[in-house]
């Protein structure tokens, strides 16, 4: 009889994964790191950063894009931006530029992340800055010194009609912009429409209103954005085709249009039977974008995406310790983790996020359905399913055999979400911060970025301590 854990994954999954094998201890490698020697390296809990999937996966978009363009004849050149709301560390973008990209930027802290990233050289000013997000005071400001510095490819996106009279204040020379469309959202949604961006019926009008002939704007860019991604089913493809029907429209009168940007990022991997094709929807979106251009006549746009957790989602996890086992009822296992969902994993609760979720050792044990709780005293900090099932299974807990978990393809939002470095709900302390990267002859380097949060860390921002 198939007991063991091992035994249910392999009966479930198709397993090993490219990601994720099994030593000869029945321990978890995920990719090249061995997370027990982690473990004990480290102790928990412990969050980590392994670089080298960053570039993966921005090389594997930019080899989708160039194939699907040499296939269907596409003219128009491709740009990968990274959305810096998913996670803004300096070494998430250092290692997301090295692989010639561009930037997308949410609020006005972000400028200074590109006035910062350029003294450093790490761009310039032929690196595209799209500017996002509802913009006031601020904001305007920051992007208005970043185009009178000089840097040419810096381009607002314009998100509601205050927007152009704010901007073109205080700039000194004509400018590019963008426009968003205010897509409409899946049934599903509380709302019908966007709440940022303009309404697809009223874009044509505000550009004969208040762009076409302001000598101080060129329009360069339709900006489309879906909330939930792409995806392959009805409702994106619907919102995509509505898209390039402005985009033609807009073409036959504005010459200056010449940028498509499809916002809305790739999913990423959030359980071991994650299935999606990536080459597919790159394939079949510029097939759809340079058919409907040329029925209509109009020469297609260069594309621009902007992938924020498919840049760096899959290089994060969060290495946990189980602590004790409760059991509450005939049928309840609550194991208690050694750290809190709420504070390091946000998502799992606000949003009901699911994640890669695996032990990192004893799978040839075996196995329990069981609950996992934090440490705060909250309700609400508990992870309870998998995304594939609703449920969890793990080895079964044994006080003497210590039981160690992961949770993998954390790495974006996480962190900005769960207020790093900052006050933590029940003062439960944020972990420890590992980097790993690869050095010239291919081998894992580790790097503490930070130490777990002391008790004065929270005294000094509680104001206990000067």
């Amino acid at each position: 009889m198939n007991t063991k854990y091992i035994d249910l994954i392999n009966q479930t999954f198709d397993f090993p994964q490219e990601e994720f094998t099994i030593d000869k201890n029945k321990n978890l490698h995920f990719h090249e790191i061995d997370t027990m020697q982690l473990v004990e390296k480290f102790g928990t809990p412990l969050k980590f950063t392994y670089l080298p999937k960053i570039s993966e996966n921005i090389q594997n978009a930019k080899t989708w894009f160039k194939h699907a363009m040499k296939k269907h004849k596409y003219k128009g050149k491709y740009n990968y931006c990274y959305c810096t709301k998913s996670s803004h560390f300096k070494h998430i973008l250092n290692e997301a530029l090295i692989n010639d990209i561009h930037i997308e930027t949410s609020s006005a802290f972000d400028i200074d992340i590109i006035q910062n990233l350029k003294k450093e050289g790490k761009i310039t000013d032929k690196t595209y800055v799209i500017c996002n997000g509802f913009k006031r005071d601020a904001y305007i400001s920051k992007i208005q010194d970043l185009i009178n510095s000089g840097h040419k490819n810096c381009i607002p996106i314009i998100d509601n009609y205050e927007e152009i009279g704010l901007l073109t204040k205080g700039i000194k020379k004509k400018i590019n912009i963008g426009i968003r469309i205010a897509s409409e959202e899946e049934p599903k949604f509380e709302f019908y429409t966007s709440r940022l961006g303009i309404g697809y019926k009223n874009i044509v009008d505000f550009y004969k209103r208040d762009v076409e002939n302001n000598k101080k704007l060129k329009l360069k860019m339709l900006h489309f954005f879906i909330n939930t991604g792409i995806k392959d089913n009805a409702y994106y493809w619907n919102e995509l085709n509505k898209c390039l029907k402005v985009y033609i429209n807009l073409k036959r009168i504005c010459p200056t249009l010449d940028s498509l940007n499809i916002g809305g990022g790739f999913p990423i991997k959030n359980s071991l039977a994650f299935d999606y094709d990536y080459e597919y929807m790159v394939d079949e979106i510029i097939n759809q974008i340079k058919s409907a251009c040329d029925e209509a006549n109009v020469p297609t746009p260069h594309i621009f995406t902007e992938f924020g957790s498919y840049t760096v989602g899959e290089s994060g996890g969060s290495i946990y310790k189980i602590l004790y086992q409760k059991k509450q009822n005939d049928r309840e296992r609550w194991n208690m983790i050694n750290s809190s969902f709420i504070t390091t994993l946000p998502d799992s609760w606000a949003i009901n996020k699911r994640f890669v979720l695996l032990p990192l050792n004893r799978w040839n044990d075996n196995y329990e359905r069981v609950l996992l709780g934090g440490l705060t005293c909250d309700s609400d900090d508990y992870y309870n399913s998998e995304q594939h099932i609703n449920a969890i299974y793990l080895p079964t807990y044994k006080e003497e055999k210590p039981l160690y978990i992961g949770f993998f393809n954390t790495g974006a939002y996480q962190e900005s979400l769960g207020g790093y470095g900052g006050l933590q709900h029940c003062l439960i302390p944020q972990p420890k911060h590992v980097i790993i990267s690869k050095n010239n002859e291919g081998k894992l380097e580790y790097k503490e970025f930070k130490e777990q949060q002391t008790a004065n860390d929270f005294l000094k921002i509680l104001g206990y301590e000067q």
